[in-house]
């Protein structure tokens, strides 16, 4: 599967292991361009692309609500 097939998270709910290692990879390359054009912090999108994978492949976005902290506090 390709990202550019994807247009809901829930469609990544039934992906094999192998599907989501080359989603992620996706992504992680689209990331990398986008930064590398317009500038930005690299690391921390990089770091969060398996675990949003593996939240939206387990929850039914339709219900289930994700809430993102992009806060320092630490």
């Amino acid at each position: 599967m390709h990202l550019s097939e994807i247009s809901h998270p829930n469609q990544l709910h039934g992906l094999s292991i192998h599907q989501l290692e080359e989603i992620a990879r996706q992504i992680r390359e689209k990331h990398l361009e986008t930064v590398a054009t317009s500038g930005g912090h690299l690391g921390p999108g990089l770091g969060v692309v398996e675990l949003t994978l593996g939240l939206y492949q387990t929850l039914d976005l339709d219900r289930d609500k994700v809430i993102w902290d992009v806060g320092h506090q630490a």
